[in-house]
C-alpha cells in the first residue's frame, strides 16, 4: 500500500521491480492499462472465416428483448451493479419430478446457474453468461435423470414438472425467474422432441460413441471455435440418429424441409444428453460452455435502429465535426443501455454498425474522428467506464462482502474497427486468418511510473490474472 501512496519510485523497491517486470514482458503489454491509456489505432484485418461446411447449425443463443431493462434517461449514470445480495427461500416443488435435487452434483450445478443468472444481473449478462450456463444445466439434468435407465430424454409427463421445479429452485437461490423467456428454453427441450432416437442402446448402435467422447471429453477453449472438433462430432452424431445423414449422402435436398433445423436441433439435444451421461458434470459443463462461447461470439447480439440522423450529420465529413460526433455519441449512448457483450462481440458490433453507416454514404472513419472505442458498445459500468466481458466462458462471482460481480476485460482504449466495405459476411476472428494489433513498445510505456492513486499499477497486476492475450 505504501507504494500506492508515494508518488516517487525507488530503484530497489518492489513496486518498480514489478513495473519493470511487466514492462519487459511483451506477453502482457497488449493488456496493460494506465491512468491515461493510449489508443491502439488498428484492431484487426477482417478476413474470411474457415469453411466448416455447416453454416447455420451453430446459431447464437437467443435472448428475448422483452427482458432487457429499459433506461429512459441515457444521460444518467447506471446504478452500481454490486453489491447485491440474493434472498433465499425454500422452493415449493411439484413433487412429480423423479429426481433428488439435493444430491450434491446436481445441487452444485443449480447453485452455479443461480449465481450466473442472479435476478438483478441476468438480463444484462444473459447472452454471454446466464443463458449458456442455463442451457448447459438443462443438458446435464437431462443426462442426470436418465443415468439409471436406458433413456436419454425425459418422458413428456415428467418434463413439465421437472422444468418447473428447476426454475423454482433457481429462483429460490436468487436467480431471475424469467430465465425461460430470457434464454428461449422450454420444458420440451428435455424430451428430445422429434428426434427418432431417444435411448442408449439404439444411440450406441448408430453412433461411433468412442469418437464422439474422444472429441468432446476435453474441449480446447482456444481452438474449438476456429477449428471445431467437438462441434463437428455432435453434429455428425445428430445427423446419424436423425436418419438425415443417409439422405445427405444420397444428395437428397433435406434442407428444404420446413422443420429440418428444429429436427436436427432436437437430435443434437439427445447427443448432449448422452455426453452428459458419460462425462463428469464438470467436464460436460466446461465443454458445453465453450461451445456456447463459440456460438455467441460469432454474432453481434445488439439491436441497431436505423442511424439516419448519424448518416445525415456525418455523410460528408472529412475532419472532426462537433455535429457528427454529437449525433454519433447520442446514438451509441442508446446502444450502451442494452447489455454487456464480449470483446469479440464488440468487434463484430462495431463493424456491423460501421457497415450500416457506409451503406448510408458515410465513407470516412468517424470512429477515429470521434474517438469511439470497442468498450463504447457495451454497458458503461457506473456510467463512466465501458465493460467488455471476456470471449471465453466466464461466471458471475458472489462474495459475502461485495455481493455479485463480474470481471471486465479490455480495460484499455482499443479503437473500434471501421469496416473496409459495406459487408462483413467474411469477417473472422480466427488466427491465422486475422491480424492482431501491434503490441505497444517499451517506448510507449517509458513513463509508466507509480500512480499516486494506485489505479494504473493495480490494473497491471489485475490484467496479469485475467487478460493474458488480447482476445482470449
Amino acid at each position: 500500500m505504501g507504494c500506492f501512496q508515494d508518488v516517487n519510485c525507488h530503484r530497489g523497491s518492489l513496486c518498480c521491480q514489478l513495473i519493470l517486470f511487466f514492462t519487459w514482458l511483451p506477453t502482457f503489454l497488449d493488456v496493460t492499462a494506465q491512468a491515461e491509456p493510449r489508443r491502439i489505432s488498428s484492431l484487426v484485418e477482417l478476413a474470411k472465416e474457415p469453411t466448416s461446411g455447416e453454416s447455420g447449425l451453430f446459431d447464437p443463443i437467443e435472448i428475448s428483448p422483452a427482458v432487457i431493462p429499459k433506461f429512459p434517461h441515457p444521460s444518467e449514470s447506471f446504478p452500481p451493479m454490486y453489491p447485491i445480495f440474493p434472498s433465499k427461500y425454500e422452493p415449493v416443488l411439484t413433487g412429480k419430478c423423479p429426481v433428488n435435487f439435493s444430491e450434491s452434483e446436481i445441487s452444485n450445478m443449480l447453485d452455479k446457474t443461480a449465481s450466473d443468472c442472479s435476478a438483478p444481473l441476468a438480463s444484462l449478462v444473459g447472452n454471454v453468461i446466464c443463458c449458456p450456463q442455463f442451457s448447459s444445466l438443462i443438458h446435464i439434468f437431462q443426462g442426470f435423470i436418465s443415468m439409471k435407465s436406458n433413456n436419454l430424454v425425459l418422458p413428456n409427463e415428467a418434463a413439465d414438472p421437472c422444468f418447473s421445479d428447476i426454475i423454482s429452485i433457481l429462483a429460490s437461490r436468487g436467480a431471475n425467474s424469467s430465465i425461460p423467456t430470457l434464454c428461449s428454453v422450454k420444458s420440451s427441450n428435455l424430451t428430445g422432441g422429434s428426434c427418432p432416437v431417444k435411448d442408449d442402446s439404439t444411440f450406441e448402435k448408430i453412433v461411433n460413441t468412442s469418437k464422439l467422447l474422444e472429441a468432446c471429453s476435453t474441449v480446447d477453449q482456444l481452438k474449438e471455435c476456429c477449428r471445431p472438433i467437438c462441434q463437428h462430432a455432435i453434429t455428425d452424431a445428430a445427423l446419424q440418429i436423425s436418419g438425415r445423414q443417409m439422405m445427405i449422402n444420397n444428395n437428397e435436398n433435406v434442407a428444404q424441409e420446413v422443420n429440418y433445423t428444429d429436427y436436427l436441433n432436437d437430435c443434437k439435444g439427445v447427443v448432449y444428453s448422452y455426453l452428459s451421461k458419460k462425462l463428469s458434470f464438470e467436464a460436460a459443463n466446461t465443454a458445453f460452455r465453450i461451445l456456447s462461447s463459440c456460438k455467441v461470439n460469432k454474432v453481434c447480439p445488439l439491436t441497431f435502429k436505423e442511424p439516419s440522423e448519424v448518416i445525415a450529420a456525418c455523410r460528408n465529413v472529412a475532419a472532426p465535426s462537433p455535429s457528427c460526433c454529437s449525433s454519433l455519441n447520442t446514438y451509441i449512448a442508446g446502444i450502451q443501455k442494452q447489455m454487456l457483450i464480449t470483446n469479440k462481440q464488440a468487434i463484430i458490433c462495431a463493424s456491423l454498425f460501421g457497415s450500416m453507416l457506409r451503406v448510408g454514404g458515410v465513407m470516412t472513419n468517424i470512429y477515429e474522428l470521434c474517438d469511439v472505442d470497442l468498450k463504447d458498445f457495451s454497458i458503461q459500468a457506473y456510467g463512466q467506464q465501458g465493460c467488455l466481458l471476456r470471449s471465453l466462458p466466464a461466471d458471475v462471482v458472489f462474495d459475502n462482502s461485495s455481493g455479485f460481480s463480474f470481471t471486465c476485460d479490455l480495460s484499455d482504449n482499443i479503437a473500434a474497427p471501421w469496416p473496409s466495405s459495406t459487408s462483413i459476411t467474411s469477417m473472422s476472428l480466427c488466427a491465422p486468418e486475422m491480424s492482431l494489433p501491434a503490441l505497444p513498445t517499451s517506448q510507449t510505456l517509458k513513463n509508466i511510473g507509480c500512480n499516486s492513486a494506485g489505479v494504473g499499477f493495480l490494473v497491471i497486476i489485475f490484467s496479469f490474472f485475467i487478460c493474458s492475450t488480447l482476445l482470449y
